[in-house]
């Protein structure tokens, strides 16, 4: 996922960290924090004499320790460090991997250049979520806080929003075309489009929840993309088994056709599937070429979702009804 540099973790650097040697102890630790009157840290870093990181203390932990304890015995090394280049959006999910409120960055040489406190990773974890959210609805890259969103002039709201709705109208003439080769089954039987609304919304409900789990979730979890399109697979084929076993009989009730009811069951099954498994693998692929997973969301899954529906209900109709 490509970042500008200004995005990256040096640039929330701040004095969050208490410097300390391996060979001191808790007692003179503590006591050289009160004599320089230090309340603005986060973590202790213990660094050695070239100032690279040996380990790292909470100042709960370091609180508890007895006064004669050299901080080499008890700085934990196994917890996380980043590159100053490393992206923002990735050091906060790392942070909360690790269940760590301060990242200390580290250079190629594993000196300390500084520390990202627990202020800064909550900034940064909203600032992502709303632009997240933005992305969702197709809003431009630009549009990047709510308020700017919101309080822009029409003319760049206008231009924040047009390009992907652009597309989306685009795939709605394809999904026209679509229903417009049907044309002579609808003639034939017109109660086969009362149900095309229904798919398509359930089909773009379940895709919708995918995508807004892909789009953070793939910088969060560390399965496998064979694993999480199984998972998704899984997921789609049981929602849509619930809902066609509620579909089923309620359809063949209401209008006394069996092979209506089954095509119409079948189709929302499928649809779920691939919706489910699509919801999953746009944000992917987008993340793959180095743009932002959420890009993968909005109007342009939507429209994909729709067209695969049409062509799914459409298809299952000439097979079992016509």
């Amino acid at each position: 996922m490509k970042r500008a540099t200004h995005r990256t973790s040096a640039r929330h650097i701040g004095p969050h960290a208490l410097l300390a040697h391996p060979g001191e102890s808790a007692a003179e630790v503590r006591a050289e924090a009160r004599r320089q009157g230090r309340s603005d840290w986060d973590l202790l870093c213990v660094v050695d004499e070239r100032r690279r990181l040996l380990g790292t203390l909470t100042p709960s932990a370091l609180l508890a320790l007895p006064d004669e304890t050299r901080l080499a015995d008890v700085a934990r090394r196994d917890l996380p460090c980043i590159a100053p280049g490393t992206d923002q959006e990735h050091m906060a999910s790392l942070a909360l991997h690790h269940r760590v409120a301060a990242m200390p960055v580290v250079d190629e040489t594993g000196r300390l250049v500084g520390v990202v406190g627990p202020t800064t990773l909550m900034d940064i974890l909203r600032s992502e979520h709303v632009e997240d959210i933005h992305h969702l609805a197709g809003i431009g890259r630009e549009a990047q806080q709510a308020r700017r969103a919101l309080e822009a002039p029409p003319m760049r709201r206008l231009r924040h929003r047009l390009p992907w709705l652009l597309v989306g109208l685009a795939g709605s003439m394809l999904a026209t075309f679509v229903v417009s080769r049907f044309e002579a089954a609808l003639a034939a039987k017109p109660t086969i489009a009362f149900f095309v609304p229904a798919l398509v919304y359930l089909a773009d409900a379940i895709g919708t929840q995918s995508e807004a789990i892909a789009v953070r979730g793939l910088s969060l979890s560390r399965l496998s993309l064979r694993g999480l399109i199984l998972g998704e697979w899984r997921t789609g084929l049981l929602i849509g088994l619930v809902l066609a076993a509620i579909t089923f009989p309620m359809v063949w009730l209401a209008f006394g056709e069996l092979r209506l009811a089954l095509a119409v069951a079948s189709s929302l099954a499928s649809a779920s599937i691939v919706a489910a498994v699509l919801g999953l693998m746009l944000p992917w692929l987008l993340s793959r070429v180095g743009s932002d997973p959420a890009y993968g969301s909005g109007p342009l899954a939507t429209i994909v979702q729709d067209v695969l529906t049409l062509l799914i209900y459409f298809g299952s109709l000439s097979i079992v009804v016509f």
